[in-house]
């Protein structure tokens, strides 16, 4: 068995350990990770996300026997040029933060003949470099959304937490995503609107103790990224 399925089968028990009884989906999240790694995981999971649509396609095209019965995730931040790109490639686009971004993504997905889920992207952190929108503005996104965009279906929220060296810093920050997602999931009785994206290899089980369904892993699977290749 291969290091990187050893990884799988050990973060699926401790998700399985902090879910107590829940149902949470594990994403490995391939980026800066070889076509062959990536393969090494798919006997594994049923979902991958990648962040980049560059990085993305050549490995999806090496890939694409393998990928079959896998859902692609695009985690990135996502720039109204590669909409289109990332509607024909990507099961769930779970980086929606502005109502410009859904008016190209639901015209793409139109012309496509299909609907796109999406999730919108919470911003929870104070640091500048995240993206995402603020509360206020991930209500109008969505009543955007509901009313004008009939190719989308909004899935639920993501949301990246800030960096902690003591994880528990962060469990503030994961209560505030999952505040405003049960108050969105109770005032707009929307049944499509069940997921909660937030966690990665530092602090996923913090983040399912605070109601995350889906948690999204790379370096806990694939090992530390090598941002200079």
């Amino acid at each position: 068995m291969s290091t990187i399925a050893r990884n799988i089968i050990d973060i699926k028990e401790r998700i399985l350990k902090a879910a107590n009884g829940t149902d949470v989906k594990l994403i490995a999240v391939t980026k800066t990770f070889s076509a062959d790694c990536v393969k090494e995981a798919l006997s594994y999971v049923t979902d991958i996300a990648e962040s980049k649509i560059q990085e993305a396609l050549p490995k999806f095209e090496i890939l694409s026997d393998s990928l079959k019965n896998i859902n692609k995730h695009f985690i990135g931040h996502l720039q109204s040029n590669k909409a289109k790109k990332a509607v024909l490639n990507f099961d769930l686009i779970q980086s929606l933060d502005s109502i410009n971004l859904a008016k190209d993504i639901n015209r793409h997905a139109g012309e496509a003949g299909k609907i796109q889920n999406c999730l919108i992207e919470l911003k929870v952190s104070f640091e500048e470099s995240k993206f995402g929108a603020s509360e206020e503005a991930v209500l109008k996104i969505y009543d955007y959304c509901r009313q004008n965009c009939q190719n989308i279906s909004i899935n639920g929220l993501m949301t990246i937490a800030p960096y902690f060296e003591d994880k528990q810093q962060v469990r503030p920050y994961f209560k505030k995503a999952y505040k405003i997602f049960e108050n969105m999931q109770k005032i707009k009785n929307d049944g499509n609107f069940k997921i909660l994206s937030m966690g990665m290899s530092g602090d996923f089980e913090v983040a399912i103790q605070e109601g995350a369904n889906m948690v999204r892993i790379g370096t806990a699977v694939f090992g530390e990224r090598n941002y200079d290749k």
